[in-house]
């Protein structure tokens, strides 16, 4: 293969991520070149309205109207595949590797299910995928876990991998808003979609794991394996008395690999106060690995925005530039996905934070001691304060307790005539 002087990119989506790809290789076009010892060129964009106004000033002989003009163009080199969705985008990118060209996305619905059969087809076709922008924006995690950290054997990894819930919580916690209000303000800030469903239920979440929990513990993941659970349910009540535990509320993303076999879930979560995680404020992702041979190591930075995406969009690219370069037909490094059971959330284990209200009468601590006991579960704190005359306000920590377990106690204390209402239900770790 004769090496080029420039090579060809073909983008497919220009909204926030790709127009700061297009500042990125515009603003340093010449230092990458000087790495690279090759330039980068756009060559088109396919774009669903060609019309619409852009933040950035585009020659509007690059655009088109549809992925097809980018994927079956013989002169591109490399697809950048920055729309989001998941059917026309694995279309899109199937095509792309089978005309021969390397591909990099950033698209992390589409990995978390869909990304080994794109894998395959890209092996086959001696090509490769880069999906380094996929789970944490700007933090580099894919390449690590599949270089820096491939000697060691992964127990666990747990993380702050939603930029929105964070920004939410961080806001509830440290200027005292309820939840609606720090959406609200979330929102007016571009930190949250008009929808963000699939941010504060946990759902964004929940595909960043499976793209993290694949390469960590080298197993295929399916996305119904994985519990979630979102933040709605947060009360600011609730982040008080968990600060007053000595705890702060994050939505946390968590895989370990045990004896028995993958636990994967995603939910609110109280963790210690001075847990690394726990500092983590506002719209930054952090991930926590636990590693047999490094120890505890710690990804901290933007998870999401246009240039902090783009930069890693952008180093995609020129990893797939020097594939090209160098004439590396299949740079796939991933490890070979085998099958491992998965535990059921009923049986996996975790402390939790109950908030109840409860008649202000004799027996009732007594009766609240009996069902937990009777259903194995024992108590490590009690806070209780009156609402009102006749009616107590009780938070309980347990200890760990199957989630199994933990039910059957809870199905007992719903039943009781003297429970007025169970108010929050949320798990802790240490």
């Amino acid at each position: 293969m004769t090496k080029k002087d420039v090579l060809q990119i073909g983008m497919i989506g220009l909204g926030t991520v790709g127009t700061g790809v297009l500042r990125i290789l515009e603003k340093n076009g010449e230092e990458i070149r000087h790495k690279l010892g090759v330039g980068l060129e756009v060559k088109r964009i396919a774009v669903r309205d060609p019309h619409k106004p852009r933040e950035i000033e585009i020659d509007p002989s690059l655009i088109v109207d549809h992925p097809d003009h980018v994927v079956n163009d013989p002169d591109i080199d490399i697809v950048v595949e920055v729309m989001g969705g998941v059917d026309l985008a694995r279309q899109a990118i199937a095509r792309a590797l089978e005309n021969g060209k390397f591909v990099v996305t950033a698209n992390k619905d589409l990995m978390a299910q869909h990304g080994l059969e794109l894998l395959a087809i890209a092996k086959n076709q001696n090509r490769n995928i880069f999906y380094e922008a996929s789970v944490a924006g700007g933090i580099p995690l894919i390449r690590p876990l599949k270089n820096s950290l491939a000697a060691n054997h992964i127990e666990k990894v747990m993380g702050i991998v939603n930029g929105t819930t964070n920004y939410i919580l961080t806001q509830m916690s440290c200027e005292g808003k309820e939840f609606s209000e720090a959406l609200a303000e979330a929102q007016e800030k571009g930190f949250a979609e008009a929808d963000p469903a699939s941010d504060i239920e946990g759902l964004d979440a929940s595909y960043k794991l499976a793209i993290i929990a694949a390469l960590s513990f080298s197993s295929k993941i399916d996305m119904n394996d994985i519990f979630v659970e979102g933040i709605t349910n947060v009360k600011l009540r609730d982040i008080r008395y968990a600060q007053e535990l000595g705890y702060a509320i994050k939505l946390l993303a968590i895989g370990e690999e045990a004896q028995e076999g993958l636990q994967l879930r995603v939910h609110p979560t109280l963790i210690p106060a001075d847990h690394p995680l726990a500092a983590v404020a506002n719209e930054f992702n952090a991930i926590f690995l636990e590693g047999d041979a490094v120890g505890e190591v710690m990804f901290y930075g933007p998870g999401a925005g246009s240039l902090p995406t783009g930069s890693a969009v952008c180093a995609d690219i020129m990893d797939a530039a020097r594939c090209l370069q160098h004439e590396v037909e299949n740079g796939i490094v991933e490890a070979t996905f085998g099958t491992k059971k998965v535990v059921p959330m009923e049986k996996q284990q975790s402390r939790f934070y109950l908030r109840l209200k409860a008649k202000d009468e004799p027996g009732v601590f007594a009766s609240l001691a009996t069902a937990f006991g009777e259903a194995k579960v024992s108590l490590d704190m009690i806070i209780q304060k009156r609402s009102d005359a006749e009616t107590a306000e009780i938070v309980l920590v347990t200890h760990g307790v199957t989630e199994g377990n933990f039910q059957k106690a809870l199905d007992t204390i719903e039943a009781m005539p003297a429970i007025r209402s169970i108010n929050a239900i949320l798990r802790v770790i240490e």
